[in-house]
């Protein structure tokens, strides 16, 4: 069996695409259908994938990383709008999933490091990102990249029969 360590090594880090769509999709609608991870309820459809792509770029504070091996999409993560007004221009949101199978193989770690060091030197002051609770795993990784609680909103989503909370943590961020 394949150590962790050497596993990670053949996993390739990248910018996603629109050739990612179909495979983003399908993780995407995993969680949607069977987690309270994400507060969506009806699965995306390829166009809606499509048009959230369409919201990344290689530069500037939005950014979408996928991980792959061997030709398989295993997660990925991203740096998106936190709010539409002016005055949080300089704020980001970040998301990072990963299938289930490719859990705790330090795909997420990876993810995550790709996406901040390629924000560093971008004009974000702050980076923000919810967690629905329980969620150990989300929670570990973004304490590992330096996010600090800030705070719980309780039972704020209604999901699979019953209300969730979200922890929200903030880091901030290094800018030009």
């Amino acid at each position: 069996m394949a150590s962790k360590a050497s596993d990670r090594e053949r996993v390739r880090i990248r910018y996603g695409s629109a050739s990612d769509a179909a495979a983003l999709n399908d993780l995407y609608n995993h969680y949607i259908l069977n987690t309270p991870i994400t507060f969506e309820v009806e699965p995306w459809n390829i166009e809606q994938q499509l048009n959230w792509l369409g919201g990344f770029k290689q530069t500037g504070p939005y950014r979408l990383f996928v991980a792959e091996q061997d030709g398989a999409l295993l997660g990925f993560a991203c740096s998106h709008r936190y709010h539409e007004r002016a005055a949080y221009a300089t704020t980001v949101e970040t998301s990072i999933y990963c299938r289930p199978d490719a859990s705790g193989r330090g795909i997420g770690t990876l993810l995550y490091a790709a996406l901040f060091e390629a924000l560093q030197g971008e004009p974000i002051h702050m980076a923000i990102a919810g967690v629905t609770l329980p969620n150990e795993a989300s929670v570990a990784i973004h304490r590992r990249f330096g996010f600090e609680p800030i705070g719980v909103s309780h039972a704020v989503g209604y999901k699979l029969g019953q209300f969730w909370d979200v922890a929200w943590y903030e880091k901030e961020m290094e800018s030009a």
